[in-house]
């Protein structure tokens, strides 16, 4: 079978090859098993030998090993009964964040054949959290000659539970001028919106204090509350107006501590303090606050921790920008961080044997696993061994490599040989990462005993 190789000099190149030597990916689709979150170790997931409709002993006698993704060893499989456990406490939100649902992607690795089986693990959400508003307390100013029946949208609370366990509802305590309104977003969130029913007089009350409350789907539901306090202001008939509805910018994820990222700007044509604009982030998440940070008056955005593209590959910031009179605008800032080669790849040892007997025919001896964080070119690679070695790499599936004997061996001729396995990505600069085997070549009985002279 022919092998495409780079042109390297001196260097077997072994491209990614979806070839099939000895090797099989077991099965059309996907095994799907499910484990609620925060379930203890060693709780029961599946039995893998009635799954895959295996005899008894089988999963042991064949070496059955399970390997993760992300080579964290989140499941732990007893190949004497067959059954399928967790090895750890799984959380959802720290494994996936606001994504449902939550999957794990793993293989079941097989010997004597060799086979791959690709399944997936969704770890259920539990209501194990309470919605939380970033502020404790929200300021509107609102002017008295607003109309009955206008909008003003609040921050949102956040829970990091998902599904019905997110939040679906939110409340304001009982008075005689505002209601809360319900609207969804494209990104398939609710937001509060507290909406004027009856018109405002400061002469007559200048101030009311009001709660709002959020709350989850989950049984029973949590909750967590906020105080809306609200100022009526004299009138100040213009807001703020942004130049751009939307800024897109880039920046690289080794962009330093306190670069500038972009520029807003708002332009407001009142007079005095009610022309004067203030900018702030609005709606924003933790995760948003801590990375960056903005200038309240220049409306300048830098960088407040770095970047990095492997964990989030793009930022959506939205922006308020608030005159003196109380009356604000919004605008959205896109930021795409750009990814560099900062990932070396990775190679993963699934199996390895150090010893053959010489004459054996072609065989096996490891089994591995490459990998590379990066993205694009960065994240390509090519695996390869050092020449005059009568090894040879195959590769499989899901970027797994065979190592194997070309041929048979002579103990009489060498008995020891060290391999250098050699994992490149294509990135500039070129990271590479080398993993060193030795592997010995047992003696059999083929040489006759032999008179120096007849």
């Amino acid at each position: 079978m022919a092998v495409t190789e780079l042109c390297f000099p001196r260097q077997r190149q072994v491209l990614f090859l979806f070839v099939f030597w000895g090797v099989s990916l077991a099965g059309s689709g996907f095994g799907r098993y499910s484990v609620m979150e925060e379930a203890e170790r060693g709780s029961f997931v599946v039995n893998l030998a009635k799954d895959l409709g295996l005899a008894d002993g089988e999963l042991a006698a064949r070496g059955t090993r399970v390997v993760s993704d992300d080579n964290k060893q989140y499941l732990l499989l007893d190949s004497q009964t067959g059954n399928l456990l967790t090895n750890e406490k799984l959380d959802r939100e720290k494994l996936c964040g606001s994504t449902e649902p939550c999957i794990l992607y793993f293989q079941i690795l097989m010997d004597d054949p060799f086979q791959i089986y690709r399944a997936e693990l969704r770890v259920r959400d539990i209501n194990d959290h309470s919605p939380v508003f970033q502020e404790k307390e929200t300021v509107l100013k609102i002017s008295e000659n607003t109309a009955e029946g206008a909008a003003f949208r609040l921050e949102r609370a956040q829970d990091p539970d998902g599904g019905l366990n997110s939040i679906q509802n939110y409340t304001i305590s009982s008075n005689s001028f505002f209601r809360i309104k319900i609207s969804g977003s494209d990104e398939g969130m609710i937001y509060p919106e507290l909406v004027l029913d009856k018109a405002l007089d400061r002469e007559e009350q200048g101030e009311l204090s009001l709660t709002l409350t959020a709350l989850d789907g989950g049984s029973p539901p949590r909750s967590g509350t906020s105080t809306v306090h609200i100022v009526v202001l004299d009138v100040n008939d213009n807001a703020p107006q942004f130049t751009q509805a939307l800024y897109e910018t880039q920046a690289p994820e080794n962009s330093p501590v306190g670069s500038l990222i972009v520029k807003v700007s708002a332009e407001d044509v009142d007079a005095g303090v009610n022309g004067e604009v203030a900018y702030s982030f609005f709606d924003a998440s933790e995760n948003i606050r801590s990375t960056f940070q903005i200038n309240p008056i220049s409306g300048e955005i830098f960088l407040r921790e770095l970047l990095d593209y492997e964990s989030v590959n793009s930022y959506k910031l939205n922006i308020q920008a608030l005159d003196g009179g109380g009356l604000s605008a919004r605008c959205r800032v896109l930021v795409e961080v750009l990814d560099i080669n900062d990932n070396p790849p990775e190679l993963i040892m699934s199996s390895f044997s150090n010893h053959i007997a010489e004459n054996s025919p072609e065989t096996a001896l490891a089994v591995f696993k490459i990998k590379d964080r990066d993205s694009g070119e960065n994240g390509k690679m090519v695996c390869y061994i050092q020449e005059n070695v009568p090894f040879l790499l195959k590769p499989s599936v899901e970027n797994f490599y065979i190592l194997m004997t070309e041929g048979a061996l002579d103990r009489e001729s060498r008995a020891e040989y060290n391999i250098t396995i050699t994992v490149t990505d294509l990135g500039t600069p070129r990271l590479k990462t080398e993993h060193n085997l030795t592997v010995w070549v047992s003696d059999v009985n083929d040489n006759a005993p032999a008179f120096t002279q007849t």
